[in-house]
């Protein structure tokens, strides 16, 4: 795989910034033009639990205000996706992270995940986050851990 990332500032997030990995032909690129905004929506809005029926301009902000991790097979289709809210200085939140029904099994997760960890690592953030149902065995692989002190946290949500 291959995956590509930058890690000096915002401007070096979006552009031709591809890592690889392994010899299977997969991508990992932070690119924002080259992903394909309509099928991450698809995938969100029809198959993510945590953003079914979510709009597509919600998902099109969302890319807009974030940095992207797309996955590409090695025909140049878009297969996987990750996004990061960040202040690139002491915070990210790891969300959205979905692998196509038809390329999971493959690892690909668990690279996306490396490849975002990866990413982050010059920036020196304090904390980086993510919240999962059923993913904590793939997200512990690249380093995440249980919060230390749940009480500590609090949310301010539009769902009630």
């Amino acid at each position: 795989m291959t995956t590509t990332t930058r890690s000096e500032d915002r401007n070096r997030d979006e552009g031709d910034n591809r890592q690889k990995g392994s010899n299977d032909g997969y991508e990992i690129d932070t690119d924002p033009g080259r992903l394909d905004v309509g099928l991450v929506h698809h995938w969100l809005s029809t198959d993510a639990f945590w953003a079914l029926g979510r709009s597509r301009d919600t998902v099109e902000r969302s890319i807009g205000g974030s940095l992207n991790f797309g996955v590409y097979s090695p025909d140049g289709g878009q297969v996987a996706y990750a996004r990061v809210v960040t202040d690139r200085a002491t915070f990210a939140w790891l969300c959205d992270v979905y692998v196509a029904p038809a390329h999971r099994g493959r690892g690909l997760g668990a690279r996306l995940a490396t490849a975002v960890r990866d990413h982050l690592a010059p920036y020196e953030l304090k904390r980086t986050m993510l919240a999962t149902l059923d993913a904590h065995e793939l997200y512990a692989k690249v380093g995440f851990v249980p919060v230390p002190d749940p009480e500590l946290l609090m949310i301010l949500s539009s769902e009630r």
